[in-house]
């Protein structure tokens, strides 16, 4: 998931403190702040679907389209979009309290990876039995993690990092090696990176969205852009933007293997038309 980087403090802006940060877009460029190494998100050299959504409102702004690159570990809002070196952040969960959020652009959910030969490939639910006993990849402080401890399930589990430079780490890539090598029996990831990853480069595994979990936490999660608070206007352009142009957002994030869902998260989002 998106990682967290406080900036509640802003929150309270008013009057000429606001307009003070609002001045802080660059109308001259579209100015994204992203991590280099976050695939299939996020990367360097553009082949992220956020990359493509950034490039989609970049051309569809007038505007060159500029990056600055930081790692999402703590720091990155203050090092970026705080610091006024950039003006948005493509993808954020709704919510936080970190940025100003737009509206959402998708709903997703946490998926379950498995083999397709598995006896486990039709499973849609924590909760059936023949998970039971079996070593199930999970990233550590994420949503499903937390449902697999009240389930019992933790220790049998193989935790991996959730907070990590991707640049020299790859907790994503190693689980599901892991699970193509047999030491993990699933592995339970945020949909709009195992999705993306399972339908680029793993065809022995299928990716199955978890829409049954009851309890909290919550596995669905609405999608924004993150923006600085206080800047309503430029929440506001980024808004008619993103209704503008939903119907090619969402081609994107299909193309790409995102699993989007409706905006109560209980099942797929009709494709358009």
């Amino acid at each position: 998931m998106r990682l967290a980087i406080s900036l509640i403090a802003a929150l309270g802006l008013a009057g000429p403190a606001a307009a003070q940060v609002a001045d802080l877009v660059d109308r001259t460029a579209f100015r994204v702040c992203a991590d280099p190494a976050n695939r299939p998100l996020s990367a360097e050299d553009g082949s992220g679907f956020e990359n493509r959504i950034a490039e989609l409102f970049a051309e569809n702004l007038g505007l060159p389209l500029q990056y600055t690159w930081f790692p999402q570990v703590t720091g990155f809002v203050r090092q970026t979009l705080e610091a006024g070196k950039c003006d948005v952040v493509i993808g954020y969960a709704q919510g936080d309290e970190l940025v100003l959020n737009t509206n959402h652009y998708y709903t997703s959910t946490h998926v379950i990876v498995v083999r397709k030969e598995s006896d486990l490939a039709d499973v849609d639910t924590l909760t059936d039995p023949r998970l039971k006993g079996r070593r199930l990849g999970v990233v550590a402080g994420s949503p499903p993690a937390t449902h697999v401890a009240r389930l019992g399930m933790m220790k049998d589990a193989e935790p991996y990092n959730l907070m990590t430079d991707r640049r020299v780490e790859d907790p994503a890539g190693d689980m599901l090696a892991d699970l193509e090598a047999g030491k993990i029996d699933a592995a339970l990831m945020w949909g709009p990176i195992g999705g993306p990853l399972v339908k680029q480069g793993h065809p022995g595994l299928v990716a199955t969205p978890l829409l049954e979990e009851e309890g909290p936490p919550r596995l669905v999660f609405r999608i924004t852009m993150g923006v600085r608070a206080g800047e309503d206007q430029w929440k506001r352009e980024l808004n008619s933007q993103i209704r503008r142009n939903q119907d090619a957002i969402d081609a994107i994030l299909r193309d790409a293997g995102v699993p989007i869902l409706d905006d109560y998260g209980k099942g797929e989002k009709p494709a358009a038309g």
